[in-house]
């Protein structure tokens, strides 16, 4: 008893780093029975980059001599962080359309720019582009093909209705987060859509009922990701404000922008409803492409840490970096 009234005292009087190892006092996670307190949150980290683009070019560089392509080494540099993500997101800007393999301005990429893609760390692309329909039906419905096949979830385009109610919206969930991608584009460069195939487009009818179904799901989150504004021009314009404005007061969290391939600015928008803002990234710009105009060499890397409190889920943190395309063998490189 005397020993344990001494290390009582000790402990409640001097330091730990000072009491003295003669009067040991077991740490608390050391005593049998302890639990360690459970966080009072939950966390989930996304990560997203803009147009995964395929040039002639490109193609050409990672075409070996036996007619196979290889593209690993354009993200060893950025590998590291797109696998950090629980979820990583990316704009894919080609079909997937088969042979001849072309760039501009009708996209179809080999197969094993997917695989590179996969391997590198990305769990989801969006497809609801400019570009989705540059083989038509056939292009389309393939690429949904080759995503499945390699277990990534693509979001934008489906084969028809059925498809579109099994696949949409696309809820992911992590750590007890739930989280709704949304996704759409302002066009497909003039060629209509084959029936039964469907395009998510920019149109308010569209976007309201797919809110509506999207909230009976009861996301933490919702997202848009979405396909907009005017190619090499560096603000947004007015199309966006108008879509971006109507996307928020149709109850949207938060709004990654593409298309342009440039970088525009990324804004903080005070909420009306809780004490917190909106995120909204006009242009995250060109994740790696061939274009040469001013500004398309480079984009932005932005992971968003999600975390849940209770029954509300705010982003607690941000990270960002521009990536740029190098030339000649379109290795990506994090300048900042």
């Amino acid at each position: 008893m005397f020993l344990l009234g001494v290390s009582l005292f000790l402990s409640q009087h001097i330091p730990a780093h000072e009491i003295s190892p003669f009067f040991p006092i077991p740490l608390q996670e050391e005593q049998e029975g302890f639990k360690s307190p459970q966080p009072m949150w939950q966390e989930c980290t996304l990560l997203f980059v803009g147009d995964l683009m395929q040039h002639g070019p490109q193609i050409k560089r990672a075409q070996r001599p036996d007619g196979t392509f290889l593209y690993d080494s354009c993200f060893a540099d950025v590998k590291e962080h797109i696998q950090a993500a629980d979820y990583a997101i990316g704009n894919l800007e080609v079909t997937l359309g088969g042979e001849p393999y072309k760039g501009y301005p009708c996209f179809s990429a080999p197969d094993a720019w997917l695989d590179a893609l996969k391997r590198t760390g990305f769990d989801i692309v969006t497809t609801s582009n400019n570009h989705c329909l540059d083989r038509g039906r056939y292009g389309l419905e393939r690429t949904l093909l080759m995503t499945d096949s390699l277990g990534m979830l693509a979001i934008g385009t489906y084969r028809d209705d059925a498809d579109r109610t099994r696949r949409y919206p696309l809820i992911i969930e992590k750590n007890g987060i739930r989280i709704a991608l949304l996704t759409y584009t302002y066009g497909m460069n003039g060629f209509t859509v084959s029936e039964p195939n469907i395009v998510n487009t920019i149109d308010t009818v569209m976007m309201k009922k797919d809110l509506e179904q999207t909230y009976s799901q009861h996301p933490d989150v919702v997202i848009a990701i979405m396909h907009w504004g005017t190619e090499y021009r560096l603000t947004p314009d007015s199309y966006q404000l108008f879509y971006a404005r109507w996307l928020l007061n149709h109850g949207v969290d938060h709004i990654i922008g593409g298309h342009p391939h440039v970088i525009e600015p990324t804004e903080w928008r005070p909420r009306t409803d809780i004490p917190d803002s909106h995120l909204i990234v006009w242009s995250q710009g060109n994740f790696i492409s061939n274009m040469s105009a001013p500004h398309t060499f480079d984009g932005t890397m932005l992971t968003l840490t999600l975390r849940k409190t209770g029954f509300v889920t705010r982003i607690a943190h941000t990270e960002s970096h521009t990536v740029r395309t190098t030339r000649p063998d379109y290795r990506l490189k994090i300048i900042n």
